[in-house]
């Protein structure tokens, strides 16, 4: 027989770490959205000479010598907006069209093709139609190719993992009973997807955090004199041997944003794994 652990060194319960976890994590989101009122100098005035070194400006200067301290706490806040608004409209999108396409077998047909020849497209070339087509371009151009090229690969995802639910026995007894494709959607078969839902809103948001970055880097999206992070990594990669921070901060931060909002939503997803017993 195997003796039970000391009853201090029993380990901390899933809620306990998940709070915490989540605790520790929303701290870098909410100094992201607050950081315009923390922010030392104004964003867009010379403070000190052109990639000055840390010193007085504490991360130093960037290519104009503003202060990127205060560039990086302002950088954040749209990015950390549009991310959000992009994996909210794709999870929801996905959520409706999945579930449905898995009630409705020609339905399901018609966005299986059609998932398929959108999902073809290259990323980066579905970003430039859209964003050069639309008027004035700038960042809602971004996050409406980010929506546009996510929903497709989302709803695949959702009907995936929605198939094998659409045939279990309370949803035969929904449709014997003579229940709408709503009712059963939103109450039979999406209580058994928060942890799918969960998984691909985090994805969908580093998603939209990548395209957002990606095209301001390209100068698609933001475009100068805006604070925004992937922007400060074009301006000032040139002065990077001079001030590093100028490129590694705003680096830094779209990193740690992207890792930060994926462990709140792994931690908060319900645990479906089966439960090993076995210890003789």
């Amino acid at each position: 027989m195997t003796a039970a652990p000391p009853v201090g060194a029993r380990r901390p319960s899933r809620r306990t770490r998940t709070t915490a976890l989540v605790a520790v994590a929303v701290l870098p989101l909410l100094l992201a959205l607050t950081g315009p009122l923390i922010a030392p100098h104004t964003v867009d005035t010379p403070v000190t000479a052109p990639f000055a070194a840390a010193g007085d400006a504490w991360l130093g200067g960037d290519q104009l010598g503003r202060d990127v301290l205060t560039r990086v706490l302002h950088g954040g806040t749209l990015l950390i907006l549009g991310a959000l608004l992009v994996a909210v409209v794709t999870t929801v999108a996905a959520m409706l069209i999945g579930c449905l396409a898995v009630l409705r077998p020609t339905l399901g047909r018609a966005v299986e093709r059609s998932a398929d020849v959108a999902i073809l497209l290259p990323p980066l070339l579905g970003i430039m139609l859209i964003a050069l087509a639309w008027p004035g371009g700038g960042r809602w151009a971004v996050i409406t190719a980010a929506i546009v090229l996510g929903t497709p690969y989302a709803v695949r995802v959702v009907a995936a993992a929605a198939s094998p639910l659409a045939t279990a026995g309370y949803v035969e007894a929904a449709l014997g009973r003579g229940e709408s494709t709503a009712h059963i959607a939103l109450r039979e078969i999406l209580p058994n997807l928060r942890a799918t839902l969960l998984t691909l809103f985090g994805l969908r948001f580093v998603e939209g955090v990548y395209v957002i970055s990606m095209a301001g880097f390209l100068q698609i999206g933001p475009q100068p004199p805006a604070s925004d992070w992937s922007l400060m990594v074009r301006e000032n990669a040139s002065g990077i041997l001079l001030n590093p921070w100028a490129v590694i901060a705003p680096s830094l931060a779209i990193a740690l944003l992207a890792i930060t909002v994926n462990l709140v939503t792994l931690s908060l997803a319900p645990d479906t794994t089966a439960k090993a017993v076995t210890r003789p």
